[in-house]
C-alpha cells in the first residue's frame, strides 16, 4: 500500500477536523480530504462533481446565467461549469472553510488550473446558508454540493439547507425557471418527495464516480422552479 502524506489540517466550524492528504499514484499526485476514517474527496473521483455542472447549464435556457456553487471542494464543480457557461456568466462560489480555499491555491493548485480567478467568478467565504438566505430570485441556477448530500455529514447546519424551510428559501432565491441542484452521495426518496411537495419539478439521475462511467454512482436531483 502507497503511503499517504498528511498535508494540512482545517477545523470544520461546530467541530471536527479535515485533513489533506498526499500520495503519489501511477506517476500523478493523488489529494483525498478525509473526516475521521470517511474520505469526502478524492481527486481521482470527479465524474459525479463534473456531472453536477454540466446537466445544470444544459438545463438553463438563459443566455448569460448567473449561477451560486455551495462548496468548492476540489474546484471539479467549479472547472466544469466555466468550461460550457459563455463569456458573460457570472459564478459565485461560497465555501465555508477557509483551508479548503487555501489548499485549492496552494498543494491543490494543478487541480484549481486558476479557475478561482476566472474574472466569471466571485468567491465569499462562508455559509451558502446566508448567502441564499439574502437573495431575491438573484439566481438561475444554485447548484450544492456542500456535504455528503440530504443527510448533513461535516456540518450539521447544512441540514438547514434541505428542510423544507431551506427548499423554500432557496427557491425564492432563484428566478423563474431556475434549477436548484443538488449533489449526494446516495439517493433519499424522502429527500424527493420533500423537493416535490416544495412545489419544484424534479429529476433524478444516477452519475458514475468518476469520469468515463466508472465507480460508484452518486445522485444528483435537477430541481426546477416551476
Amino acid at each position: 500500500m502507497i503511503a499517504r502524506e498528511l498535508l494540512d489540517t482545517a477545523p470544520i466550524p461546530g467541530g471536527g477536523e479535515l485533513r489533506l492528504f498526499r500520495r503519489e499514484l501511477k506517476g500523478a499526485d493523488e489529494y483525498s480530504i478525509m473526516l475521521g476514517r470517511i474520505e469526502l474527496m478524492n481527486s481521482r473521483l470527479s465524474g459525479s462533481e463534473e456531472a453536477l455542472a454540466t446537466l445544470t447549464c444544459a438545463g438553463l435556457a438563459v443566455k448569460n446565467p448567473r449561477l451560486l456553487v455551495g462548496g468548492y471542494g476540489m474546484g471539479f464543480t467549479l472547472r466544469a461549469a466555466l468550461s460550457v457557461l459563455p463569456p458573460q456568466a457570472h459564478v459565485e462560489v461560497a465555501e465555508l472553510i477557509p483551508a479548503i480555499v487555501q489548499w485549492a491555491r496552494g498543494p491543490m493548485a494543478s487541480l484549481s488550473q486558476d479557475s478561482l480567478d476566472d474574472s466569471r467568478v466571485a468567491l465569499t467565504i462562508g455559509d451558502v446558508c446566508d448567502v441564499i438566505a439574502k437573495a431575491d430570485r438573484d439566481y438561475d441556477a444554485i447548484l450544492l454540493d456542500v456535504d455528503n448530500g440530504p443527510d448533513g455529514l461535516t456540518h450539521e447546519a447544512n441540514d438547514r439547507l434541505y428542510s423544507m424551510a431551506g427548499l423554500a428559501t432557496a427557491k425564492k432565491a432563484l428566478r423563474n425557471n431556475g434549477m436548484l441542484a443538488i449533489w449526494s452521495s446516495e439517493g433519499d426518496n424522502r429527500f424527493t418527495a420533500r423537493l416535490h411537495k416544495s412545489g419544484f419539478a424534479v429529476e433524478v439521475k444516477t452519475v458514475a464516480a468518476r469520469s468515463g462511467g466508472k465507480g460508484a454512482k452518486h445522485t444528483i436531483w435537477l430541481a426546477t422552479k416551476r
